[in-house]
């Protein structure tokens, strides 16, 4: 950590006192979305550890309420807004708590505009690219009563020295790249999150060591697309060899990373897969549509018959390979026809799981002006009939399991009391009787029935 950064954690953790007089404050971060979101969450509870707050899930106990934003879908933001709004009674009743909103959301302009005018009581409220900047915002609050309104854009640097505090476990986010060059046509992370940005090479093996030391077990490697990590590096390394490097390491953990983009996914990618048993043997990667006029329209950047290819290598290659995608229903201008063919191509891939969602307008991507004629009650239709055809298939998937062994790690309770949940390699959830001690450990797991979203059997 460098001294700029530490002394004014130094400076909050000094004043704090001041306004929380009576017992050492708490704060509450919720991250909403992807699991990039949760790692920057984890930065900032790091900042917020550091300058002296303790941490609570429950908001009726915290002296600062931190919301770091989705923007993703529509939906993710009118829960923030409902979040916020549920917050003015808190602050009218405790003037000195601090309430922050950060994140995607707020980073688009005309939001962070709504949130300074309607919901005034809301003290501090940046963006994506000034996480680092939360020690000099609480400085301001605390010194001044100043309110933050941040949105700048103009810091392109990994902040390498922040401090993390993750949460207990045996699972860890490792992010190898921040940002997003593909300007899909219905996506605003681009626009909120910047362009790509690559952390170096030796910066995420030194800390993929700490969290191997630490006694971390699986370790997911994040970026909006880890196919294009390395552009922009002055050291030659793309994702396969950062992979490649990462399964070298000594230890016994899993590596697993997402999301992976068609258009840059290459053959080497699978053949390092292939090659380590530390490495997952699941692979996301999101096709979106099986229509290639509608790819287009997404601004995807491959062929369907290009995606075929890699998906038949994979599986030619790694024959025990679990495969998953994201697909979105009723894209503006999509037809029956053209949705049917997205049906095909998941019944043909047999996909292990799908994640799909109808498609959300997001203001200022391209997509948002283009034509969108059918009704949203029939894309609700369609996602119906794409849903019964993944459980079908999933559950498919899985009875062609029973009766295997896996290795599996041992996550927590089960859904059925008395049980363990875990996954497989492929990520695949298994459950079964087990101990607690069991929890965070690999184990081994016969596979004794199935349904569409699970295995279960006895973890020996």
């Amino acid at each position: 950590m460098n001294r700029e950064l530490q002394y004014k954690m130094e400076q909050v953790r000094e004043l704090l006192p001041s306004r929380f007089p009576l017992h050492a404050p708490l704060a509450l971060v919720h991250s909403f979305g992807c699991q990039q979101n949760v790692a920057d969450g984890e930065k900032l509870k790091g900042l917020l550890a550091g300058m002296g707050f303790g941490f609570t899930e429950d908001t009726a106990n915290a002296d600062l309420i931190l919301y770091n934003t989705c923007a993703v879908r529509e939906h993710a933001e009118d829960r923030v807004f409902g979040n916020v709004g549920a917050l003015k009674k808190k602050k009218e009743q405790n003037p000195s708590v601090i309430l922050g909103v950060c994140g995607c959301m707020v980073q688009q302009p005309q939001v962070a505009e709504k949130m300074k005018k309607s919901y005034p009581y809301v003290d501090l409220i940046f963006g994506t690219h000034v996480a680092h900047q939360l020690p000099d915002m609480l400085l301001s609050l605390l010194q001044e009563g100043r309110r933050t309104l941040n949105l700048d854009d103009s810091d392109n640097t990994i902040h390498e020295e922040l401090p993390v505090r993750r949460e207990a476990g045996a699972k860890a986010y490792l992010p190898i790249m921040v940002g997003c060059n593909n300007f899909c046509s219905y996506c605003i992370v681009p626009y909120v999150r910047g362009r790509e940005r690559s952390r170096r090479p030796q910066d995420v093996l030194e800390e993929a060591k700490r969290l191997i030391d630490e006694g971390y077990k699986e370790i997911t490697l994040l970026g909006q697309n880890v196919n294009s990590y390395g552009r922009g590096l002055s050291e030659k390394c793309d994702f396969p060899s950062l992979l490649e490097q990462l399964a070298d390491l000594p230890g016994d953990f899993l590596l697993r990373f997402m999301t992976s983009h068609p258009k840059d996914a290459s053959r080497r990618l699978i053949d390092v897969m292939a090659g380590s048993e530390k490495i997952e043997r699941h692979l996301h990667l999101p096709v979106q549509s099986g229509n290639d006029r509608v790819l287009a329209a997404m601004n995807r950047h491959y062929t369907i018959g290009q995606y075929r290819d890699l998906v038949g290598y994979a599986k030619k290659t790694i024959p025990d390979l679990t495969l998953s995608t994201d697909i979105i229903t009723g894209f503006p201008g999509e037809t029956y026809e053209e949705f049917l063919d997205t049906l095909h191509l998941v019944e043909e891939v047999g996909y292990d799981m799908v994640y799909s969602f109808i498609y959300s307008r997001r203001s200022g991507t391209k997509a948002a002006e283009m034509d969108d004629p059918v009704p949203y009650e029939t894309k609700v239709v369609w996602q119906r009939q794409l849903l019964k055809a993944v459980r079908d298939i999933s559950e498919r998937n899985n009875r062609a399991r029973v009766g295997r062994t896996f290795r599996i790690l041992v996550e927590g309770a089960g859904r059925t009391p008395g049980t363990l949940s875990g996954r497989t390699s492929g990520g695949i959830v298994a459950q079964g009787p087990g101990t607690e001690d069991s929890i965070g450990q690999f184990k081994q797991f016969k596979a004794e029935g199935a349904t569409s979203w699970c295995l279960t059997g006895t973890i020996e």
